[in-house]
Parts: C-alpha cells; structure tokens; sequence
C-alpha cells in the first residue's frame, strides 16, 4: 500500500526523508550542503534494498500463502489456515513454490524508495507554499502533522510509479504448476498483460491502495506518538535513554503502530489483489477452481468488489489472509532491525543514517 512511508518528526523521519530535507536546506543556502550528501543518499538506497530484499525473502513464504488466502476460489477451497496451506505448498510445488513472486516483490525497494526521496522534497515545497500563504507568514516551515502529509503524497506517488510490477507480482505469486498459462518473469507478464489486456489493466486495484493511505495514516500516526510518549513518560523497562527511546524501541513502536494501521486497512489490501485478477485470460488454477468450482467472481469496480465479496462469502472474506500477514508482519519487524545492523555497520553510514520499519513496510 502507498502508506508504507509515513514519517513524523524526530519520531519516525527516515534516513531519505532526512536526507531529502538537508538538500533542501542547502540548495535554499540555509546550510553548505556536505559532501557525503550524495553518498550517503546512495548507500541509504543501497541498504535499504538489502536489508528489505532479506527480510522480504525471509517472510515470502507467509507474503505468498496471504495473497494467495486473499484470492483463492470459495467453491474449491486448497488453502486453508497459515500451517496447512503452508504444508499444501511445500507437498504441491516444494521448496521453490514458497518463494514464488518474490523476485519482481524484491526488485521494486529500490525504484519505489528512489521515487519517494525526489517526490518528498516535490511535495514538502508545495505543502509548505500552500501553509505560507494560508498562514501569511513567510518564515512558516513544516510541522509534524504537514511533513506526514508530505511523506504520504511521496508514497503514493511512489507506489503509482511501480504499481505494474506490484500487479504482476500478484499474479505471478498465485500462479502454480496446475495453471494453464505461465508467466515466465516479471517482463514477460508485463508485456502479457499490456498486449492482451491493455495499459489501463496495469493498474488494477490502483484506487483501494490509494484510498488506504487514510486509515493506515492516521492510526499509524496517532498509535505511534501515543506509545512513544507512553513508553518516554513511564519508561517501563528502563527503555529510555537520555530522554530518547532506542532505535530497537522506536521500530517495536512502529511495528505496533503498523499492525494497527494495517489490520484496520486490510480489507482494501483483499480488494486490491481481487481487482488485480479480473480479467486475466487462462487464469491461474486458484482462481478457476480446476474447472470443478463455480468462475470466480467479476468486478466492475471497487464498490462491485466490496458488495459481491462480502454478498458471497461473508464480512469475514474481507480479512481473509489476515493471520500470515500479521505473523509476517513481526518477522520481518525482527529481520530489518538485524539485517539495517549489518548493512549499516558494513557500509559505514552514521547513526542517523538508521531506516526506521515503516520506510520498507511490505
């Protein structure tokens, strides 16, 4: 979802939003821009895109098996709860079937991070134009509150950016050995999509992920300060340090705040991979049901999707998928703070330089 990127503050500003605000500064000629400024945008991507394509990889298996529960044919039922459809995989298709989708899931860190440090200096500079001239004064800068706007106009303009390959990328994740056509990679389903469906088919389930953005904003923010101040005020576990939580601490704290979001979001994550499925010519065998089920449903749209998928199964296929995605949801929590450890301690970036949970969210 586009809100993977939100950032207030001191509390949750991620090292490209940083960086993205001292270039800023410095081309204003409020501050000489450093040297490393380059550099140290460079290695944030770089160990960003590590450290997320190891975690990522590392909870694939979950990722897969929660798209999959999202989409799966009602009448033919093959996955069925987090272990036995975890079991289902690895005996259909072994090893390999856990990860597949993964490549084109991690190869969009990258652009998508790239994409939200140019857009997030675009957007702060018409953010904080519009404030001036509500406010009259011409020395106003962002608050908090206008930074998170900022942060969240970069992510869905990110997230539009690599939107096609986040659409293959689900069809390619419910594709098994039993579908009747094949996408041999990334490039090659999106040029199959584009030739048989059109350019607009690319952007299936475009509009759920940007309404999102709004539950997921603003829980995340509100659960996130409201821990932060709890935890600073209480300091339970001695977790406080010189009047500042832990980095470990703020990232448990963003991962709370995630979860919630998330969780209350969820059901336009289901309509999205739903979306992205209509259409598709020789669908996979998870859709179809092998031919022994009822067709899977057609949409006409977001409201058509929400009414016929709560009409036919129910309130509760809207969190279908809900529980692997809340266990991976801790898991990669738990691999970016080791693997953002390693990368950073190997590419010598400074403290600050440390990449909070949200900015590489899956």
């Amino acid at each position: 979802m586009a809100s993977e990127n939100v950032k207030t503050g001191d509390s949750a500003v991620t090292t490209i939003v940083n960086l993205a605000e001292e270039a800023k500064l410095a081309r204003e000629g409020v501050v000489k821009a450093p040297s490393y400024a380059l550099a140290s945008i460079c290695k944030s991507l770089v160990a960003g895109g590590v450290a997320g394509g190891v975690s990522r990889t590392a909870v694939a298996p979950l990722e897969r098996l929660k798209i999959l529960l999202q989409v799966q044919n009602p009448h033919n039922i093959k996955y069925n709860g987090t272990v036995q459809g975890l079991k289902y995989i690895w005996r259909t298709e072994g090893f390999r079937g856990l990860f597949k989708g993964n490549g084109t899931n991690c190869a969009r860190i990258v652009p998508n991070s790239a994409v939200k440090f140019f857009s997030y200096e675009q957007a702060s500079k018409g953010i904080l134009h519009l404030y001036k001239q509500q406010t009259g004064n011409e020395d106003a800068q962002l608050t908090p509150l206008l930074r998170l706007g900022a942060g969240a106009c970069a992510g869905i303009i990110a997230m539009s950016a690599t939107y096609p390959m986040d659409m293959v990328r689900g069809r390619i994740t419910v594709q098994t050995e039993a579908s009747p056509y094949q996408y041999r990679g990334m490039f090659h389903a999106l040029s199959t999509v584009l030739r048989e469906e059109g350019a607009r088919a690319l952007y299936k389930g475009w509009l759920p992920s940007v309404i999102g953005v709004i539950p997921y904003v603003g829980l995340n923010f509100a659960v996130y300060e409201s821990l932060k101040d709890y935890l600073i005020k209480s300091n339970p576990f001695d977790l406080v340090e010189n009047s500042e939580l832990s980095v470990t601490t703020r990232l448990a704290c963003g991962a709370a705040a995630g979860t919630v979001g998330q969780t209350v979001a969820y059901p336009l994550d289901v309509i999205r991979r739903r979306m992205q499925m209509v259409g598709w010519n020789h669908a996979a065998s998870v859709l179809t049901g092998d031919g022994r089920g009822k067709v899977p449903l057609e949409y006409t749209g977001m409201i058509d999707a929400f009414r016929k998928t709560v009409q036919h199964e129910g309130f509760g296929a809207l969190y279908k998928g809900l529980v692997p995605n809340s266990v991976k949801v801790i898991l990669h929590l738990m691999l970016m703070i080791c693997s953002i450890k390693i990368v950073l301690t190997f590419s010598c970036l400074k403290k600050k330089a440390c990449i909070s949970y949200h900015h590489f969210r899956i």
